[in-house]
């Protein structure tokens, strides 16, 4: 499996492309602020062809590029049900500081073809079976793609992308338009926690890491596993993210 990103010009949001191997078709997932000429880069060292685009989840730092990604090459752009308005309106998923930041002055477009992703399963895309995983709190669609394979950059038997719902030591905010704390807290612990300590898991923001440094060390995780032994606490902080 070939896996490679890098960091968008704006907030740091992470692009990937993954493919079963250099040379052939690929998926692009969230295209951000910026980033047409280092995927445009990246694609041509890999030798790839973009076969679909996969989103997290819709806010505007993961999205922005997806339409001239997909037009450029007449590909599908896959979002959840649940963020599929933020396609069309990316304003509904910004705080009003970030609404005055951008203030209209960036060109958006909304994808020509958008497919919606399935509650949960599988999607098959450039030739890889790729799990789906609902992870609502951070917006209502968020999710997690999950790919099984041994990528060669890291010591890991498989990778999530995890969007803006798991980094390494900390979570998404849950504080902006759709978000939801409680929402966010259980899908931590019903689709965070089961995965196997060996999962690579590459954030929407920041360092790679793996379910098992954040099951021992990320204070959110901690904090819901003394809850599920009988401790009441409960984890608080802002998250990261928009």
């Amino acid at each position: 499996m070939l896996v490679a990103g890098f960091p968008a010009e704006a907030f740091g949001t992470n692009c990937y492309v993954v493919a079963p191997a250099a040379g052939e078709q690929c998926v692009v997932v969230d295209p951000g602020i910026g980033v047409i000429d280092r995927l445009e880069q990246l694609l041509a060292e890999h030798r790839l062809q973009p076969a679909a685009v996969l989103l997290t989840h819709g806010h505007l730092d993961h999205t922005f590029s997806v339409a001239p990604v997909c037009g450029a090459r007449g590909i599908t752009a896959y979002v959840h049900p649940g963020d599929r308005a933020l396609l069309a309106d990316p304003a509904k998923g910004l705080s009003v500081d970030l609404a005055e930041m951008f203030g209209g002055r960036l060109p958006y477009t909304e994808p020509e073809d958008v497919a919606e992703l399935p509650d949960g399963g599988t999607v098959t895309v450039a030739g890889m079976e790729i799990t789906v995983d609902h992870a609502p709190g951070h917006t209502p669609g968020s999710v997690l793609f999950r790919l099984a394979g041994a990528p060669s950059q890291w010591e890991a038997q498989g990778v999530c992308f995890a969007g803006d719902v798991l980094f390494a030591g900390s979570i998404g905010r849950t504080d902006l338009p759709g978000g939801s704390m409680p929402q966010m807290l259980a899908s931590l612990r019903d689709k965070i926690l089961p995965l196997p300590d060996e999962l690579a898991v590459l954030p929407g923001h920041g360092p790679a890491t793996t379910i098992g440094q954040e099951r021992t060390g990320n204070p959110y995780l901690l904090q819901i596993r003394e809850q599920l032994a009988g401790d009441a606490t409960s984890p608080s902080g802002p998250g990261r993210g928009w």
